[in-house]
């Protein structure tokens, strides 16, 4: 499925409608119109036929999704429907959180590895993931065919690591450190920044509290 010159808001928007059609389907629910689903999600029944409709045709007028279908085209879409392990780097706080949440992840796509440069945390086991040293990083990315690192460290440690998953032959980094990367044109990099949102989100308060 080729899908050139699709936004990336486009793209961010379809793990929320998977989300919503997998509780759907939880319930048994088999079919689901544009209009209820953006009656809960809050998003403009036109844009999610739009939406939609950058990838295929998975609807019909009258009748609207089939559920199961739907979900297994998104998740076609997204690469879901393929093992897609994902190594982290960092096992302080925030890596051992996401260790953690491991176990909600979706079976295909997981923390398979966990790495640490601090020679005391080495060893150490966090959910079933043995902390292991950075010079096996390659080793393991090789072996396992992974495409994914995550950055959970220190914003002054964060492009050292991303030279290493670069290095190490990863194609998309998910970084948690508040600090921009230089990459290869190549390399995908998303930006999981607290401080940033939580600042937005403080302008958008101040913002309403004027209108009020």
């Amino acid at each position: 499925m080729k899908t050139p010159n699709i936004s990336e808001v486009v793209v961010k928007r379809l793990p929320i409608y998977l989300r919503f059609l997998a509780d759907l389907e939880s319930k048994n629910v088999l079919t689901v119109s544009s209009q209820d689903l953006g009656l809960r999600l809050n998003l403009n029944p036109a844009q999610i036929r739009k939406d939609l409709a950058c990838f295929g045709e998975f609807g019909k007028k009258g009748i609207g999704y089939d559920v199961p279908f739907l979900i297994q085209n998104i998740r076609h879409i997204l690469n879901l429907h393929r093992r897609m392990p994902i190594v982290l780097i960092g096992a302080g706080n925030l890596g051992r959180a996401l260790c953690n949440y491991n176990m909600y992840f979706q079976e295909q796509m997981n923390i398979c590895a966990l790495f640490d440069v601090m020679p005391d945390k080495v060893g150490q086991n966090i959910n079933q993931l043995e902390v292991m040293p950075m010079d096996m990083l390659k080793e393991i990315v090789t072996r396992d065919n992974v495409q994914i690192g995550i950055i959970a460290v220190p914003a002054g440690e964060a492009q050292n690591v991303a030279n290493h998953l670069v290095d190490a032959g990863v194609k998309g980094i998910l970084n948690f450190a508040p600090s921009i990367l230089r990459v290869p044109s190549a390399i995908r990099v998303h930006y999981a920044d607290f401080t940033t949102e939580l600042q937005s989100l403080a302008f958008y308060i101040s913002e309403a509290e004027k209108e009020g």
